[in-house]
């Protein structure tokens, strides 16, 4: 019978995992599954490209994610005390590096700091250096950051309703803390190119997630015409207990419209 199991020893990270789809259930998120024509984005990310200064396409979408949602609060905003919410006028912006961890593939958090107000090729350095960044072993869970292996270690150790108590009760809760620790916008990516076409359900406990899907060429009309354009599947999440429908929809708007016309890169 034995012969007949494939048994896979997961690295610890994944009990981090679990503890997030646990609150992601408890979010009163809104959520909406987009069609956005990025064409000229891609056509503007060639061009903008030079010798030795390569943009990828996820860290212009991470910058001018950003920027929209410092026009828009408090769309990332955190819930406080008092029916009061808040949000920050710098953004951070947490998103995911693959890993291999003890030789089996774990997503492992990156959090951007401040990258409304940084460049397009600073928030792409940062990516390139955690794509690259050697993972010894558990301690280094956290990317862009130094060991924090008793750190990781100690809540790892625990059993989860005390991870999660303490999440709900000490991180969640408390603006400035959670700010700290994660960001208040998440941005999943599972890769845009295969061979299927469709969304993915980004799974999170942030005030604000995205996730980017397939691009896929599709028939669409630009300018009046029938044309094969590149659409990307984008899902947008947002925790309807900070912000109301109109407004969310405004940011939403404001977001698709960006991307449509490739802002951020210096071309008109």
């Amino acid at each position: 019978m034995k012969k007949n199991i494939i048994r896979t020893i997961y690295p610890q990270v994944r009990k981090f995992t679990a503890d997030t789809g646990k609150i992601n259930q408890e979010k009163h998120y809104i959520r909406t599954l987009l069609e956005v024509d990025v064409t000229q984005a891609l056509q503007n990310l060639k061009d903008f490209r030079s010798p030795g200064k390569k943009v990828s396409f996820l860290a212009w979408m991470i910058k001018i994610l950003a920027d929209c949602v410092a026009d828009h609060p408090p769309v990332d905003g955190v819930q406080g005390k008092h029916n009061t919410v808040y949000s920050f006028k710098n953004i951070d912006v947490s998103t995911i590096v693959e890993k291999r961890v003890d030789g089996v593939g774990v997503p492992l958090p990156l959090v951007l700091r401040d990258v409304n107000h940084r460049t397009v090729y600073e928030v792409e350095e940062e990516i390139h250096f955690a794509i690259h960044q050697e993972v010894e072993n558990e301690g280094d869970y956290i990317l862009g950051k130094g060991r924090e292996d008793k750190l990781m270690s100690v809540a790892a150790s625990v059993p989860q309703w005390a991870r999660l108590f303490y999440m709900r009760h000490f991180i969640l809760r408390n603006p400035q803390r959670l700010k700290k620790m994660m960001g208040t916008v998440m941005v999943t990516s599972l890769g845009m190119k295969g061979q299927i076409s469709g969304w993915i359900i980004p799974t999170s406990m942030h005030p604000l997630s995205i996730g980017i899907g397939t691009l896929k060429k599709k028939p669409a009309i630009y300018q009046g015409e029938i044309q094969k354009r590149n659409i990307l599947h984008l899902t947008i999440a947002i925790d309807h207990d900070v912000i109301d429908g109109v407004p969310a929809m405004h940011f939403v708007d404001a977001l698709v419209s960006r991307m449509e016309a490739g802002s951020g890169l210096g071309i008109s």
